[in-house]
């Protein structure tokens, strides 16, 4: 019997009816019109628990949909993913969940966040039994994808372990035990360990972490023996872990981690180790003394900064990147781990001096020796995290590695036997850069383009990457990720000293799959110049070979598996205005995900329009408008007594800045714009670069000292109002923008503070103002506002880098609650919104931020983003979802490339 896959959300919290029925929303009514058909094309099918779905059948990169009758003979494995958890990795585990099943109904960034929806949105379980009865009569099998307590100490495994629940990964006995990181301790010892360890009981530098916790949350570096038990003591009061570690810093080493994969049968355990991944930390430009000791901590593992670099192979030599691997697969056995794990540690060269715990010889090599430090038995998924990345090094897609994953976990029990061996497991081809290939199909072309050289163009890869992946989704595209270089790089492969910079010569690669997986554009140049240079080129692909010889040796006793699906490709180098003539030639469609610069300001629209080439968003002229913050505003001045306010604004030449009397400066914008607290913000860039609430003249001698030093951040609380990290512009901006900062009511969720109604939502609303987002989408003259969502700040009083795009991070209220505004208000919020997109010539889609009055719904303009943040954790997917019925992200993407192509017909 043939079978297929489905993911179910079993787990409770995840459950809502979704409703195929198409309404009266003009989102809705644009998006149907067009794609009744296209809703069914997806990869992976879901099956949501209680609601009767179709199914389909994988077949050479083809969803082949059956009569429903036919469907009803074939059985579908049922997937319970259940994600969450009660440790401080929670919001790293729903971004996981969320990549894993993205039809996920809850879209959220944080735990509060999400808990706050749940309200609404889901049936809860009164006890752990309740929920373990609901998965044993609802699912097949379940994929936890729980990191930290409850997910990897064994907790969820022997709960389902006691109602006979199949389950993905390690037992939970295996789980305890290689979970906790130390031995037990008195603190008494402490001393006499550093005095064995050669380190200066005053100054000695160590690491201090959770025993029993992962993702780098709680990871300090202490000196001395008091210094870290005041470090142990915050772990512990923060309610991170009860249990600390540490550890030697280790200093002249490289950190590295590695993937394995199980592909044994039945009870036979045989560990293959991917491909490892190399952890380079890099500390670019001036930073603060805070910095110097630099770890590989939570925000440079989920931040996409230039903090930290990744090389898959690491730049080790070839044979100890092999004990690597022969180590990994050893503990793998060792520990009695199943389905598949990641395992870091480091290679210290013989120049570091080390004192190991361990007298075995293993793990020594003629260059230096290798110690394993942290076992992941969940380890996170997010879009490009180390398990994709480097299983798309030697030929997995996402899909494929997750199937593989789940396929090789029915093995163990007999009653999933049949999906074990069925042959459904068909890898569809890859979508990649092979651009000599595609060309040759029938199929529509797109070529999406990310990266750029503003501060943005990190938080561009990140769009970029989820759009192509949403993309890949439907059958008739042919979708190629392409990174658009920094002017740096070509300026490199020119004259330094030419002063025009012809835009048409940029650079743009098309990538193939695995490069687009990285953090940052300067990895993926890096990469691709690796990938092209002979020498490394020839290394990695004997590597390649040998790992997938390894797998091959497995695999090829499943029936289920039937090849990998992504091809060893090099990427290919073009000029922007070569890469422009190939996408006419070919007829693609180009989707711009370039934040800022040269994709924002009508630079890359004009160029595309000289040649006839759609493109998504708006054209020219209103992208060249919305750049400018101050002409977006002089375009709506006249709209005052329609609802739509200005901002008044300063800007400022950096030179002039750094040359007056900071105390000048100060008294001179506060008289001129009739205020006392100011908001400070480079003229171009966007995604909260740079942007500080300025209180006092103090404030501002520290923003301009930032300025003159090139600082790359401005620490935490330097100013006289508490405030997270600020990232700041690289280089720094020429022209800055002064505004008075606009007073918004404090507005707080969390999951401590549950009133009698149950709501987790206090607003005291003096101000009667708060601050939205809010998208629009449709063709020119007639755009239609989403719904708005109210962002929270969880620190300070501007929205930082992380609360935007990073995953686990930030709050938005989507819709917002009538609690804080009437429903009238909203629509007239809506009918503001729409009017300012009209007025200002907006298509496709852009995002529009604002103040609003929660009385009258008269709005505030703050700006205007033509290319909006499209990563997985950005409002507009939040927004989409909250349009009856949902609109997901696969949808909402394809839509605006629809809008595109239709524009251009």
């Amino acid at each position: 019997m043939a079978s297929s896959i489905a993911y179910t959300s079993s787990l409770s919290l995840l459950r809502k009816n979704h409703n195929d029925a198409v309404s009266a929303s003009p989102l809705n009514a644009l998006f149907a019109a067009r794609n009744l058909v296209r809703r069914c094309s997806r990869t992976r099918r879901f099956a949501i628990s209680g609601v009767p779905r179709a199914t389909a059948k994988v077949v050479d990169d083809r969803i082949v949909e059956k009569e429903e009758h036919a469907m009803k003979k074939r059985r579908v494995l049922k997937v319970g993913l259940v994600c969450g958890g009660p440790s401080a990795e929670r919001g790293i585990s729903l971004n996981s969940a969320r990549s894993v099943l993205d039809h996920i109904q809850v879209y959220s960034n944080t735990p509060a966040d999400f808990d706050f929806k749940l309200e609404s949105l889901a049936q809860g379980f009164q006890s752990l039994s309740e929920f373990a009865e609901h998965l044993a009569a609802s699912v097949d099998i379940v994929f936890p994808v729980i990191h930290g307590r409850f997910g990897e100490d064994g907790g969820i495994q022997e709960l389902l372990e006691e109602y006979n629940i199949p389950f993905v990964g390690t037992g939970s006995n295996e789980c305890r035990q290689a979970f906790d990181k130390g031995n037990e301790r008195n603190e008494s010892e402490l001393s006499k360990w550093f005095a064995r360890n050669q380190l200066d009981p005053n100054s000695g530098k160590v690491v201090v972490k959770p025993a029993r916790a992962g993702s780098s949350i709680g990871v300090k570096v202490a000196y001395g023996v008091l210094d870290s038990f005041t470090k142990a003591d915050e772990i512990i009061s923060e309610g991170i872990d009860d249990k600390v570690l540490i550890e030697i810093f280790l200093e002249g080493g490289s950190e590295f981690t590695a993937i394995v994969l199980d592909v044994g049968s039945g009870l036979d355990c045989h560990p293959v180790v991917l491909l490892p991944t190399e952890v380079e930390l890099q500390l670019h430009g001036s930073v603060h003394i805070t910095e110097k000791d630099a770890i590989f901590n939570y925000r440079r593992k989920y931040l996409p900064t230039q903090q930290v670099a990744y090389h898959t192979p690491p730049r080790f030599p070839i044979d100890v990147i092999e004990t690597i691997r022969e180590g990994a697969s050893l503990l793998f056995r060792r520990l009695g781990l199943r389905d598949f794990a990641r395992i870091d540690g480091w290679f210290l060269p013989n120049s570091v001096h080390t004192l190991s715990s361990s007298k075995s010889k293993y793990g020594k090599t003629e260059l230096g020796n290798i110690i394993f430090t942290d076992i992941n038995l969940i380890s996170g998924m997010e879009q490009t995290s180390f398990l994709f990345q480097q299983a798309s090094k030697v030929g997995f897609s996402h899909s494929n590695i997750l199937q593989t994953i789940i396929y090789h976990a029915c093995l163990r029990f007999p009653n999933l036997a049949s999906f074990s061996s069925g042959s459904s497991h068909v890898p569809r081809r890859s979508k990649s850069a092979q651009i000599s290939e595609a060309f040759s199909k029938s199929s529509r072309k797109v070529f999406v383009i990310f990266g750029g050289d503003t501060s943005e163009r990190q938080v561009s890869l990140m769009s970029g990457t989820n759009v192509w992946l949403n993309l890949q989704a439907f059958d008739d595209l042919e979708v190629t990720p392409c990174l658009l270089a920094t002017t740096s790089e070509y300026l490199s492969s020119v004259d330094s000293n030419k002063n025009n910079i012809d835009v048409s010569s940029r650079t743009v690669w098309s990538l193939p799959y695995s490069l687009v997986l990285r953090h940052t554009t300067e990895e993926v140049i890096a990469a691709c110049m690796e990938a092209i240079e002979p020498a490394r080129a020839a290394l990695t692909s004997q590597l390649r070979n040998r790992v997938i010889d390894d797998l091959m040796e497995g695999l090829t006793k499943h029936s289920w598996f039937t090849g990998f699906d992504i091809a060893d490709e090099p990427p290919r180098r073009f000029s922007l205005e070569q890469w422009i003539k190939l996408a006419k030639e070919v007829q693609a469609t180009v989707f711009i995900a370039v934040h800022g610069g040269i994709g924002e300001d009508g630079t890359l629209q004009s160029l595309l329009e000289a040649e006839r080439v759609p493109y998504t968003g708006p054209g020219v002229i209103p992208s060249k408008t919305c750049m400018d913050k101050v002409a977006t505003s002089l375009a709506l001045n006249h709209l005052a007594t329609l609802g739509v306010l200005t901002i008044n604004k300063d800007v400022r030449r950096k030179e002039d800045l750094l040359s007056m009397p900071i105390l000048d400066i100060w008294h001179n914008l506060t008289s001129k714009l009739q205020c006392e607290t100011l908001c400070v913000k480079p003229a171009r860039d966007g995604c909260s670069t740079g942007v500080a609430r300025l209180c006092c003249a103090k404030d501002l001698e520290v923003y301009v000292k930032a300025l003159e030093d090139c600082l790359l951040r401005i620490p935490s609380n330097s100013l006289s109002k508490a405030h997270g990290m600020i990232e700041m512009p690289n280089p720094p901006p020429d022209l800055l923008i002064f505004e008075p900062f606009i007073e918004t009511d404090e507005i707080i969720v969390s999951s401590k503070s549950i009133n009698e109604n149950g709501h987790h939502l206090m607003w005291k609303g003096h101000s009667r103002w708060v601050e939205v987002t809010v998208g629009v989408i449709g063709k020119g003259g007639s755009m239609h506002s989403l719904s708005p969502s109210i962002t929270v700040k969880e620190t300070g009083d501007i929205l930082s880098l992380e609360e935007k795009f990073q995953g686990g991070t930030g709050i938005n209220l989507t819709p917002p609650p009538l609690s804080i505004i009437s429903k009238e208000a909203l629509e007239r919020c809506k009918q503001c919104i729409e009017l300012i997109a009209n007025t200002l010539q907006l298509e496709g889609f852009s995002r529009i931020d604002a103040f609003v009055n929660v009385d009258s719904g008269e709005v505030l303009i703050i700006e205007v983003n033509t290319v909006p943040g499209m990563t997985p954790s950005t409002v507009l997917i939040h927004q989409a979802l909250a349009e009856q019925p949902p609109v997901y992200p696969h949808q909402f993407f394809r839509m605006l490339l629809d809008l595109a192509s239709e524009r251009s017909a």
